[in-house]
Formats: structure tokens, C-alpha cells, sequence
């Protein structure tokens, strides 16, 4: 009899038509997934195969706009979601009421974020970050009927971690293999790969949580490695690296089946041959691998990046990371195809949305001594100081991680062309928003630019993880006046000149594991920030920040 190893996870819920949506199971053999619903919606897919795992995306149609139904899930006909004697409430989709008109406005979206999640230690261990804001939120939601759920919940990156591993599962690979090798106590292949997501997935209540919100993700450089294409120098010694290949192999082809496939659309996945490929043979293995094996190689013939419309509402997931052109004399965040796509899709139907979302794991706008020094030392990595400022300067963007929008100069100043130009005019959308995360720390930043929209930079992170104290104090350094003349110093040195706009904070920095919470309904937007606290009672939720962001308070 098929068990159901991990999941379910819902993943896209139809805002367009309000009829579908979209859930992702692991289970432990080959098998027929179904999902049946309470009102009597459900679908079933056959599972498909990746190196001896098996997996399933389960069409859900049938599905009545302005409702939530509970539901099932059965493998082979047995049901194995929710499990016998459960501790949480029944697992639902709601699908949002659908359009506008008169006496029926279009609506609302609630949207939770953040990035960089360590998995939360087994129950009664304590860990080294604290509460788990994630858990935290999980158990709150579960324990009170009342509290507002998220419309959707946006993973920004690092949501495995495959180089800083858990004790437990630390024993686990010294069990399979000598750790004395490289790549030691890091995830050296798929198999290891799957262990982390049943570790972070598996944890009670955020398998419960992600059975019952929908979630968007986008991968950053921990779900593969830290500093992942940070430079060309960087790549090419990796790439050189007898254990490199099988590594990034691995993590390409991980992310696609674990968090990659369920932001597809059902049109989407219909579209993708891959997807096609995968299911329409016994085992997909060798067809994964060869599109990871291209995609590592030409980061151009793939795309992660992905748009979601949510009524009144665009987001454009951004890749950050696998995007990026390398080559010191014409670094980008993004190469020219995905450059082209977030402007086409920025402007396509301009008007006709009231915000505009764009999710980057990597923050556009950054303490503005950080972005001096990130633009000063891509300034020295090209050679403007000579090639021992060269040699240095690689070394310090590495030790310090030096690779956001502004150590892409040119990419920089395209974002700000384009969210300039979006947000401006009779057309433009109340909000245009940059939802980040990876820096550890939360801030709302403005850009004193003069557009029509209000345009905020929205960092959130860690949800499960901890910052070092002076760290800690070098963002706080980085924002302060101090700081922005440090950073002339190094502009002058670089002969960088000013950045193309300015911005300032106007909240934060804020220190702690913690979710911002975005509410837009028409043309308003609101956001929260809660932080997990520890107490002898156990974790709560604190709320730190609770603002307009357009309107009168």
C-alpha cells in the first residue's frame, strides 16, 4: 500500500476564473494520487519518477469561487491526508471570489513573505536561531479559527540550506558516507537533497500550514550554495571542482520537483515539455538531468522568473541568481531575455493593475553604505583600479558578499528606470513594491523619486535563522550619516559617482526571526511585522510594525 511520504502542498489556487488550483505530494511508491474535496471537487494524477522517488501534481478543478472546501488526499484509494487523529485543522483550499462590478469589488489580496529558513530543530530540542516565525505563525493559525490566513505565502529563497546542515542530518550523511571527502558535511547529490525538504517539510505544523495556504517560491544561493554564481572567477573554480557538477545537478533538479513545478499554472504545465517528458516515461531521471545540465550551462535557455495575477494585483518572481551575466565587462543580474521579460511584463496591461509586486531574493535598495561599497568593489573587480585593486576586490566580494542590484550597476539603474517609469503617470498602480529577503534583517525603504505610485523597498528575513552582533551593527552603521559618508569615500576611490536616485528608510532595521504581512484591497496597502519571540510558555508571534502604506492613518 502507498504511503504518502511528504506534502501536500497547495500550491496555485486560480484567481482568474476561481475553478482550480493545484497540490504537490511525495509518496513512497509508484501510485494514483486523488484530492476530493468536501464540495465535491477533485482530481488525480499518476505519480512520475526522479531517482527513485516519486511525485505527483494533482489537478483540483471543479472548484466554486468564494469558497473554502476541506479535502483529502487518497493514493491508490486509501486516504492518507489528513492523517488519523490529527492535532490540526482540516486542510483547505479557498478560492478567492472572483471580478468586480458593481456591488461586488474585486478582491483582496494578504500576502506573507520572507526568506532564509534553517529547519527548526525535532519537538523539545532547543536551537541555536531561536523561535521559528514560520512554526510560530503555523501554530497560531491552527489554534485560532479567527485569525486571518494569508491569501498566499512567498518563499524568497533559501529555503533549504545545502552547505549549513543540521546536527541530525549531519549524522545522517556520516552514516551514508566518509564526511573526511569533499564536499564533507554539505549535500553532495539528490538523495541528499530530499533529505533536507523531508526534514523542513516535514516539521508538524509547517506541513500543515503549507497543506492549507497556497505558496510561491524563489531559490537563492544557500538552496544551492552560498555565494552561487557570485562572480566568473567564482564559477570557474567551482566548475573545476570534481564534486561541483553533481552538486549543482542536483539542485536544479531538486528545486524543479520540490518548489518550481507547483508556481506553474495548469496552462503552464501543460505547455512545459519537460513536465511532459518526466511523466511520459517510467523514470524521468535522465530527462531532469539533461535539462538541469543545460541550464547550468546556458543560464539564458531556462527560465524561473514567473508572473502571477491576483485580480487587481501582479507579482513577478524574479530569478537573481541563475540569471545573472558573469563576465566582468558586462556583469547584469539579469541577462538581456530576462531583462526584456520583467519590462514586458511590468508594462503589459500598464493600468490595468492597482499594485505592482516584484519579488527578488536580493534587496534593490540596501543601506546606502552597502550599496556604495557593492558598486565601489565591482568598480575594482573590473579593473578600474588596476588588477591588484582587482584581485583584492574579488576577494572582498566573496569574504563579504558583495553581489546585490548595486554590484550590478547597469541592472541597478534598470530597475530604477523601470519601476520609475511604472509607477508614473495617470496609469500607474497605487504601490510598486520590491519584496526581498537574505539579508537577515527587515527594513521598508523609499526611493525619493518623483512618481506617481508610492515605491517601496520591503525586505524581510531570516524566517528561522540568526545574524551576528557586529553584523548586526554594520547594517545599522550602513544607514546611519556616518555610514553615507563612508560610502563617499568609496565612490571617490572607485570613481563611481553618485547612484542614479536616492532613498532613505522608513522603518527599521528591524533584528529577530520574522514575516512581513502585505494587505492590499482597491488602491490601499497596509504591512505588518511579526517576530517569533521564545518564552517559557513556548514561541508567540509579536507584532512590531503595523502601517498604512497609502491613505491617511
Amino acid at each position: 500500500m502507498a504511503g504518502l511520504r511528504l506534502g501536500p502542498l497547495l500550491r496555485h489556487v486560480d484567481w482568474d476564473t476561481g475553478g482550480s488550483a493545484t497540490i504537490w505530494v511525495e509518496a513512497d511508491r509508484p501510485c494514483t494520487a486523488e484530492v476530493r474535496c468536501a464540495d465535491g471537487a477533485g482530481g488525480s494524477a499518476r505519480t512520475f519518477q526522479i531517482t527513485g522517488h516519486h511525485y505527483a501534481l494533482i489537478p483540483v478543478t471543479g472548484l466554486t469561487a468564494g469558497t473554502a472546501t476541506a479535502y483529502e488526499v487518497l493514493l491508490d484509494g486509501v486516504p492518507v491526508w489528513p492523517e488519523p487523529g490529527g492535532r490540526f485543522p482540516p486542510s483547505t483550499i479557498a478560492v478567492p471570489a472572483v471580478g468586480g462590478g458593481p456591488g461586488r469589488p474585486a478582491p483582496g489580496l494578504r500576502v506573507t513573505f520572507g526568506s532564509c529558513r534553517q529547519a527548526a530543530p525535532p519537538a523539545g530540542r532547543r536551537g541555536p536561531h531561536g523561535a521559528d516565525a514560520l512554526d510560530t505563525r503555523a501554530a497560531r493559525l491552527a489554534a485560532d479559527p479567527s485569525e486571518p490566513r494569508p491569501d498566499l505565502l512567498l518563499l524568497l529563497g533559501d529555503q533549504v540550506y545545502a552547505d549549513q546542515l543540521s546536527k541530525e542530518t549531519r549524522r545522517w550523511l556520516a552514516a551514508r558516507r566518509d564526511l573526511r571527502e569533499a564536499p564533507g558535511a554539505q549535500v553532495a547529490d539528490y538523495q541528499e537533497y530530499t533529505r533536507l525538504y523531508d526534514e523542513s517539510w516535514g516539521d508538524p505544523e509547517i506541513r500543515w500550514l503549507l497543506s492549507t495556504v497556497p505558496s510561491l517560491h524563489m531559490f537563492d544561493d544557500h538552496d544551492v550554495i552560498d555565494d552561487w554564481n557570485t562572480s566568473a572567477a567564482w564559477q570557474a573554480e567551482m566548475r573545476a571542482t570534481p564534486w561541483w557538477p553533481e552538486r549543482v545537478l542536483s539542485g536544479l533538479m531538486s528545486y524543479w520537483v520540490y518548489q518550481h513545478l507547483g508556481n506553474l499554472s495548469p496552462a503552464e504545465l501543460a505547455a512545459d515539455p519537460l513536465y511532459a517528458a518526466v511523466r511520459a516515461t517510467p523514470d524521468g531521471t535522465d530527462a531532469l538531468r539533461a535539462f538541469a545540465a543545460a541550464a547550468d550551462a546556458d543560464p539564458a535557455s531556462v527560465r524561473w522568473s514567473y508572473r502571477r495575477d491576483f485580480g487587481r494585483t501582479r507579482l513577478l518572481m524574479v530569478d537573481t541568481r541563475a540569471a545573472r551575466v558573469l563576465a566582468e565587462d558586462g556583469r547584469a543580474m539579469l541577462d538581456p531575455a530576462e531583462q526584456r521579460w520583467l519590462r514586458e511584463n511590468a508594462l503589459s496591461g500598464h493600468g490595468g493593475y492597482d499594485h505592482l509586486l516584484i519579488g527578488s531574493s536580493l534587496p534593490w535598495l540596501m543601506p546606502p553604505l552597502i550599496h556604495d561599497a557593492e558598486v565601489w568593489n565591482a568598480a575594482l573587480c573590473r579593473g578600474e583600479r588596476g588588477q591588484r585593486w582587482a584581485r583584492i576586490g574579488e576577494d572582498l566580494r566573496r569574504r563579504s558578499d558583495l553581489e546585490h542590484w548595486a554590484a550590478f550597476p547597469a541592472s541597478f539603474a534598470a530597475l530604477s528606470d523601470l519601476i520609475e517609469e511604472v509607477g508614473t503617470g495617470p496609469k500607474a498602480p497605487a504601490t510598486v513594491a520590491v519584496l526581498s529577503g537574505d539579508v537577515h534583517h527587515a527594513y521598508v525603504a523609499e526611493p525619493l523619486i518623483p512618481s506617481t505610485a508610492r515605491v517601496f523597498q520591503l525586505t524581510c528575513s531570516p524566517v528561522h535563522n540568526s545574524i551576528h552582533t557586529l553584523v548586526k551593527w554594520g547594517f545599522r552603521l550602513g544607514w546611519s550619516r556616518l555610514g553615507r559618508w563612508l560610502g563617499r569615500g568609496f565612490s571617490r576611490h572607485g570613481r563611481t559617482g553618485r547612484p542614479p536616485l536616492s532613498w532613505r528608510r522608513t522603518g527599521g532595521p528591524w533584528f529577530g526571526n520574522q514575516l512581513m504581512t502585505l494587505t492590499l484591497a482597491g488602491r490601499e496597502a497596509r504591512l505588518r511585522l511579526d517576530q517569533a519571540r521564545s518564552s517559557r510558555a513556548g514561541a508567540r508571534l509579536v507584532t512590531v510594525l503595523d502601517r498604512r502604506l497609502t491613505g491617511a492613518e
